[in-house]
């Protein structure tokens, strides 16, 4: 599965109008390092508060999600979840609750990607695989994107949380 370019609520949060290719493009910014155990964390990299302020507000716009406390990570983490009445396509892939992500403190995410698109982050330099992504059935794609550093980055951690959405509810995020 590839990242489709804009869908419809992302033009409608007047992001900035970038065509992706059909692949990932490569991350410029370094993969951090992150912990091999959990939790599991990027270590030494600086939240950037706005982005993942206007991460939230974006992933607000996702048709029936709520943003809340996470259900699964750590204290102070925002967890992205479906409400009730939507149904899920792939339930095994929800790591509690009806959460399909949570944001970090930190700015970095975990989120339960279609597998092909997790390696394709992986490859990228995007995210990095779970430590836990091949001890539980549906996890293979379960993965840490790293913190946004930009605005550019922002749009493809974005679409990559859409992504996650579309791939646990079999939903178009553009459809009401």
């Amino acid at each position: 599965m590839k990242l489709r370019r804009y869908s419809a609520f992302l033009l409608a949060a007047a992001l900035p109008v970038v065509a992706l290719a059909d692949a990932l493009p490569q991350r410029s910014t370094p993969a951090p390092r992150t912990t091999n155990s959990v939790p599991h964390v990027q270590l030494g990299v600086e939240p950037v508060p706005a982005l993942s302020a206007e991460l939230l507000k974006r992933v607000a716009l996702l048709p029936g999600v709520k943003i809340g406390p996470t259900m699964v990570s750590l204290p102070g983490a925002a967890g992205f979840q479906i409400e009730d009445d939507m149904p899920l396509a792939r339930p095994e892939v929800i790591t509690g609750g009806r959460e399909f992500a949570h944001l970090h403190p930190d700015g970095s995410l975990h989120a339960s990607l279609p597998p092909d698109l997790a390696q394709e982050a992986v490859r990228a330099g995007w995210a990095v695989s779970h430590p836990w992504s091949t001890q539980r059935d549906g996890w293979d794609g379960y993965v840490m994107i790293f913190t946004p550093t930009s605005d550019q980055e922002l749009v493809v951690v974005q679409e990559l949380v859409t992504a996650s959405f579309e791939f646990v509810t079999g939903r178009d995020a553009g459809s009401k």
